[in-house]
């Protein structure tokens, strides 16, 4: 039984409900001075409160999707045990599994889209991650078999895993709602996680002697992307999205590297790169290369584009409200701004997506074929 399953949380909350009764039940019982008694009334209380807690635990989890599974919770995830030929004429972008959409007639690619479960290698960087790619029904119709199509790179927040997009925030069912509702042109999504070296948050950054993780992202991703799919080579032609970390790499990526993503969009994110025991030492005394991580310190920098920047807050429950108000304001002409305030709403799953629908048809109107 997998950690996000209903089984699993209602035999937590059952078992909890049972120990507390049993508690009130034997209490009385236990009431004596004896070693056995003590015992006995030390045992339940620390299995009742273990229950509650794990059903409790068990729930949110199950909301946000903080952890996929038992393995990405104890830090045992296997799944990279893939062997990817970097040898000449091998795909940067291997497919290792795929899946259909749950909708009517979902078994034919044409009518429901396909996701790929892929493995992406990196020639530059030597950085190697799993993902999804979400292919929408028309990239398989007849009608549609020249044309390119658009592409966002789509990444998680820290430590979350790639499944996280397509069961906790549903990106390839509201990608494929949005268009049946005429609210946003067929798109690619390329899903991934910002962890490229777990455990460690390498925060998008270039590390010395260490992941060469923006690099990943900023020329590996987009050349794996372009030669594996139906997608341009122009910046108006892909797009750099993401929630909290993913969402701070987004708009780095859209500050550092416009001549690579002509849009990019932040959730929920934050301004510079984290510092703690997660992401460990990022720049080593290079200064230069911290004020890069500063978004803000960058922004003011940045050579107008022509890029689109799409950015995210609360005025309650959200602790980027005044940097993204700041990044509003320091955007120039020609780049363009757009946001989405709400008045309240936390940093998770919940939050976003009530974001991820219009900022589906804002994306479409900003990105080209």
């Amino acid at each position: 039984m997998g950690l996000t399953s209903n089984t699993v949380l209602a035999l937590a909350i059952v078992a909890g409900v049972l120990l507390f009764a049993a508690t009130v039940w034997f209490w009385p019982r236990l009431a004596g001075r004896t070693w056995r008694a003590v015992v006995g009334r030390v045992a339940l209380l620390l299995a009742t409160q273990l229950a509650l807690f794990s059903a409790i635990g068990l729930g949110a989890n199950k909301s946000f999707l903080f952890y996929g599974s038992w393995a990405d919770l104890f830090g045992q995830e296997t799944e990279m045990g893939v062997v990817v030929d970097h040898s000449a004429g091998a795909k940067d972008i291997r497919v290792v599994d795929t899946r259909k959409l749950d909708v009517p007639g979902g078994a034919n690619p044409a009518v429901g889209g396909l996701i790929q479960k892929v493995v992406v290698a990196g020639d530059r960087s030597k950085i190697t991650t799993p993902g999804f790619v979400y292919l929408p029904p028309e990239y398989f119709q007849p009608q549609h078999a020249k044309e390119n199509f658009p592409a966002a790179v789509v990444l998680t927040g820290f430590p979350g895993i790639a499944e996280n997009l397509i069961k906790g925030l549903d990106y390839p069912m509201t990608a494929y709602k949005q268009v049946k509702a005429g609210k946003m042109k067929p798109m690619i999504l390329v899903m991934m996680r910002p962890t490229v070296a777990p455990p460690r948050d390498t925060e998008c950054v270039d590390i010395p002697g260490g992941p060469q993780t923006e690099t990943f992202f900023a020329k590996d991703v987009p050349q794996a992307v372009r030669e594996s799919y139906r997608v341009g080579g122009k910046p108006a032609n892909l797009a750099f999205v993401g929630n909290s970390t993913g969402g701070y790499c987004a708009l780095k990526m859209g500050i550092h590297h416009p001549g690579t993503f002509g849009v990019a969009v932040g959730l929920s994110a934050y301004y510079k790169a984290a510092d703690d025991p997660t992401t460990g030492d990022l720049f080593h005394g290079d200064k230069a290369l911290k004020q890069r991580a500063d978004l803000l310190h960058s922004l003011k920098q940045k050579a107008p584009t022509k890029t689109s920047f799409l950015v995210t807050t609360s005025k309650k429950g959200e602790d980027n409200f005044r940097p993204t108000k700041q990044f509003i304001k320091d955007v120039k002409s020609p780049d363009r701004v757009s946001s989405i305030v709400l008045d309240s709403g936390g940093h998770n799953f919940n939050t976003w997506r009530r974001e991820i629908a219009p900022m589906l048809a804002w994306l479409s109107g900003r990105l080209q074929a």
